[in-house]
Parts: C-alpha cells; structure tokens; sequence
C-alpha cells in the first residue's frame, strides 16, 4: 500500500470542493467529479437507492469506457468457443446519510493499473464528508421549498381576497400551483351533476383548449378517492389503469389534491407533468397538498367575501328602490298639481295662451326630469354585483355612489345623448376627475341636501364645436366651495359646469 499522505492535498481540495454548493444536484456532482480526480478515474459515477426521494438520476462524470478487447485466438481447427469479455475493474463505496444508505459510489477505468487500497481510503474519507454535504442539501432544498410554497400560498390568498371573480380565482390556484409543482398543468376539476368530475379550468404551456370540458366519468376508480377527498398520487398517468380520460397519454407522474375546507369539497387541484418527467418527491407532495387546503380555505374566504359583498349591493338596490318610489310619486304629485292649477287658473282668470304654454312646458320637463331619473336608477341596479363598471355611465353612478356614502344620500344623475357613443378617453377619463372634484368640494359645503350631476353630449360649446357638459349642482351654503372649469357659484346654492371638445 502506497503512501497516502502526498495526496492529502488533493483529498482536502476535494473535501472542501463538495461542500461549496448547497444545491443537491450540484453537490453530487462535486462528489463525482472529486471522486474521479482523486482516483484518475475515467469514469465514475454516483447510483441513488432511491432516486425518486429527491427527483434526481444518476449523477456521471462520463461515459463508461469499454473493457480492452480480448486477444485474438490461434487458429484451430476445432469450433473456437465465444471469447469472455474481462470485466473493467472497478471501486464501489457506498455513501451512508443519517444512517442510510443514500447510493454507490461506483469508479472505473483508472489509467494506470487497478485500483488501489490508497485509491479506497480516500474514496471512503471522501464519501463520508459527502454524506454529510448531502444531508445539508437536503435540509436547504426542502427549506428553499417550502419557502418558495408559503409564498405561493401567501399570494394566492392575497389574489383571492382581492375581489376576483370566481372563475379568475381558479385559474390564480391552478397558475400558481403549476409554476410552484413545476408541473405541465395545472387542472382545477369539479364534482358534476352525475356524479363525475370535469376539468373547468386549466393553466398550461401549451394551448389548454382541448383540456377544459374533460370528464371523468362515473365508475372510474379513481373517483372514489377524488369525491371522498383524499390525495392520488400517480407515477404514470399514460398508463395508470385508474386513469380514464382522452388526455391522460400526454402526461406522466401526476398529484390530484383535494381542494377541501371545512368538509366541503370545491374540487380538485391536479398537476400532471409531462410523460418521462420526474417523479413527485415525498416533499414535493406533502407541501404541495397543504397549498391546496390552504387554496381551499382562501377560496372559501373569498365566496364569503363575494356573498357580503353582493348582499350589501342587494340593500344598497332597495334602498334604491325606496328612494325612486318616493321621488316619482312626489315629482308626479307636483306635476298634477301644477296641470290642475294651470287648468283652473286658465278658466277662471283668463290667462293667455302664452302663460299656459310656459305651464305646460315645465310640466312636460319635470316629466322628462322623472323619466330620466328612473332610466338612471333601472341602470344602476342592471350592474353586476361586485363587479367594476366598464361603461361610462357605470363609472358616473360609482362615483356618485361615493359621494353618497359621504353625502347621506344619493345625489341625482342625468346623461342627455348618446353618451357611450360619442364620449371616448381621454376625454371621459378628464370628465370623471371633474366630477370626482366637484363632489367633493359638494362634501364639504354645509347645509347640503340635494346634488345634481347631468352629463349632456348635446349642448355645443360657444365657438359652435360638438362638446360634452358636465353639470353638478348643489344647494349647500354657497362661497365654501371650490368651481371647477368656467363653474358659477351663487346665494340658491352652488353649480359647478366643466366642457370639453368631443
């Protein structure tokens, strides 16, 4: 046995070489590599007893080299017998980590001789210090994992609670659970009327066109498992025989998760990654299990949120209704009143044609007033719940809603004209921050029962141009507020009048 302290230099470069990554793959194959070099192996290479725990392969430094062929033999006349290939020596240390056995330490193809026992105490001096840089890898892989699953968790809950609709907040679970599992897809499926389960969302790569709308069928055995809440997991999808479905040949080892809270099960997270991909690690699926309860929880949270908040808009509409009652039952009292003062008047007193023309016509106004005012009311309550209005007059009635949250009460809206048709950005976006100034500074005034807001695409500016008006009146203490735009403030209250071009 050769002497192994001239080569301590190089067993300690290798030692120290093997710890300075904390990544599991790129430590293993610091621990070949430094194997190799310490041993002038041609090949070497590291076989895990259990490549599934950390989803990794063999680690090698090369391709095998081939046994030198053997010599020819001499030439008989008897039948030659098939020669026998002699076997490449090789060194073989086992790597042990907490106690077990992690894999091989296979080496091969030394240049110059065989294997030494020198050759092997280094090895064994290296794989100890191997198992140890292995054990620290594992603990931060499973650490940067776990991390990298809580703030997954973390953002989805953020996402959910932030108002999204519910078929956003199943593809906000599914998205994120394929990125974080690092699977091809990630499927959200749903109990179905018969008893089966369909894909109704999908987060792919690819095109998921052909993915949403799939059906387990009833029978299949894998929903016994899926309906009654418990995780599958599967090594192969193509070729599970529990799997059933016209997409399962695109897929390999997959996770299908119980989005479950409370006992109420709202689905499914699956996330199939692509056939030949690596499998789950026992880590991969423990962590990726508690996301989807915590998904679930959120998504819980979430139609609780959704169901308060539709509630609350349900209240606002009757109390919407209450008011338009009361204000078309007084506008129509007054109106009557006034026809049947103009009637009375005209036969008693003899006014001119002219004075009852001017009656009728504020009549006739205040009808039109109404009108408007039920068109304006018919609309807001035509809204979506929950949901932000995307046309303008959706956006001039949340603003005055604001303003009634303030106010009190709930100022009065009037469009004149085609005002989703002729008003396009930028100038709706201006018209808006006049308005949401205006009724501000309406906010501010004391003694303010009624506000005014009449947006007209009729009226001309002064140079003749098409224009649009916004009108904002109110009849709080006038000089406390602020006129906006060329507005005219005066003792009977304050209006404030804001135009532009078209």
């Amino acid at each position: 046995m050769h002497d192994p302290v001239p080569r301590l230099p190089s067993l300690l470069e290798a030692v120290l070489s093997v710890g300075t990554d904390l990544e599991l793959r790129a430590t293993l194959q610091h621990i070949v590599d430094a194997a190799a070099e310490l041993t002038e192996a041609r090949y070497a290479a590291l076989d895990m007893t259990d490549p599934g725990r950390d989803g990794l392969t063999g680690i090698r430094t090369a391709e095998r080299p081939e046994p030198p062929a053997p010599p020819e033999p001499p030439e008989s006349t008897e039948s030659p017998k098939p020669p026998e290939l002699p076997e490449l020596p090789e060194l073989v240390v086992p790597i042990h980590v907490d106690d077990e056995v992690f894999g091989d330490l296979r080496l091969a193809g030394k240049r110059e001789g065989p294997f030494t026992d020198e050759d092997e105490q280094l090895v064994r001096v290296l794989a100890t210090q191997a198992g140890i840089a292995i054990g620290n890898a594992r603990l931060y892989e499973t650490a940067r994992q776990r991390e990298r699953w809580i703030e997954g968790a973390a953002a989805v809950t953020t996402a959910l609670l932030s108002g999204e609709s519910a078929a956003d907040a199943l593809m906000t679970v599914a998205e994120r659970a394929r990125r974080l599992a690092e699977a091809s897809a990630g499927v959200i499926l749903q109990p179905t009327e018969d008893g089966g389960m369909e894909i109704v969302t999908a987060s792919t790569l690819d095109d998921p066109g052909d993915i949403v709308g799939v059906v387990i069928e009833p029978g299949s055995p894998v929903l016994e498992q899926l309906l009654g809440g418990e995780p599958v997991f599967i090594d192969d999808t193509a070729t599970d025989p529990r799997m059933t479905t016209r997409v399962r040949h695109r897929f390999g080892p997959s996770m299908m998760l119980p989005l479950q809270a409370g006992g109420r099960l709202l689905g499914t997270l699956a996330l199939p990654r692509r056939r030949g991909g690596r499998p789950y690690t026992a880590v991969e699926r423990l962590l990726a299990t508690q996301f989807a309860s915590q998904a679930a929880l959120a998504l819980v949270h979430a139609e609780a949120q959704h169901s308060r908040e539709r509630l609350a808009v349900y209240e606002d509409r009757d109390r919407i209704a209450r008011d338009l009652h009361d204000l078309v039952v007084q506008r129509l009292f007054a109106t009557g009143m006034m026809l049947e003062s103009t009637q009375r008047g005209s036969a008693g007193t003899g006014d001119t044609d002219k004075d009852v023309h001017a009656m009728l016509g504020r009549a006739v106004d205040e009808l039109q007033s109404t009108v408007q005012e039920v068109r304006t009311a018919i609309f807001a309550l035509q809204q979506p719940p929950a949901d932000a209005p995307t046309t303008f007059r959706g956006k001039v009635l949340r603003e005055a809603a604001g303003a009634g949250a303030v106010l009190g009460f709930q100022p009065s809206t009037r469009f004149t004209g085609a005002v989703e048709n002729r008003l396009a950005e930028p100038v709706a976006g201006r018209l808006l921050t006049a308005l949401r100034r205006a009724l501000t500074a309406a906010s501010r005034r004391a003694g303010v029962s009624r506000v005014e807001i009449t947006v007209d695409v009729t009226a001309p500016l002064p140079d003749g141009r098409p224009g649009v008006r916004l009108t904002v009146f109110d009849d709080g203490e006038a000089g406390n507020g602020h006129a906006e735009g060329g507005g005219s403030e005066g003792g009977a209250g304050t209006t404030v009048t804001w135009q532009s071009p078209l």
